[in-house]
């Protein structure tokens, strides 16, 4: 039986989509690529958010309380693209270990499922456990990392204005 889902809607065809896309297929890159651009990104931010701290009348006064503000303010920009690559990724890992495909055949009032035959799901399984599962663990840690940094710097920030 020929399979009815649209080739743009197979796992497998999506998962090699994201992984070609630009931004979330940053975890695929070399771990010192992938920092590197989570690094830029964060520098890249940082004058946004010392321009609006700048705004303010006590930390124009204080020059490293508005460098310790602007740079936990702009850990902001890559905590929301990892979420995002976070999130691409998690939708891609349940799309291939389900054993059936949900898909729309023209919109998304006409959603059909179509069960896997078992070689796709075997290949499925394989990129899910292998490729997938460690970006998605790593992904993880490293926002929980940046997101306690965050938090402690807030604190810090917050304790120290008094």
């Amino acid at each position: 039986m020929p399979c009815p889902v649209p080739a743009n809607q197979r796992p497998l065809n999506e998962f090699n989509s994201i992984r070609n896309s630009w931004i979330i297929s940053w975890p695929f890159l070399e771990k010192n690529i992938f920092y590197r651009k989570l690094t830029i990104s964060w520098i890249f931010f940082t004058p946004v958010t010392l321009t609006i701290s700048y705004g303010s009348d006590y930390l124009k006064n204080n020059i490293y309380e508005l460098l310790i503000v602007s740079f936990t303010a702009s850990l902001a920009f890559p905590i929301l693209l990892l979420i995002r690559q976070w999130l691409s990724w998690v939708y891609i890992y349940k799309r291939l270990n389900s054993e059936n495909i949900e898909y729309e055949e023209s919109g998304w009032y006409d959603g059909q499922t179509w069960e896997k035959p078992v070689d796709w799901r075997v290949k499925d399984l394989l990129i899910a456990q292998h490729q997938i599962k460690p970006i998605i663990n790593h992904l993880k840690a490293i926002i929980l990392v940046l997101i306690s940094v965050n938090i402690s710097s807030l604190i810090f920030i917050l304790l120290g204005m008094n």
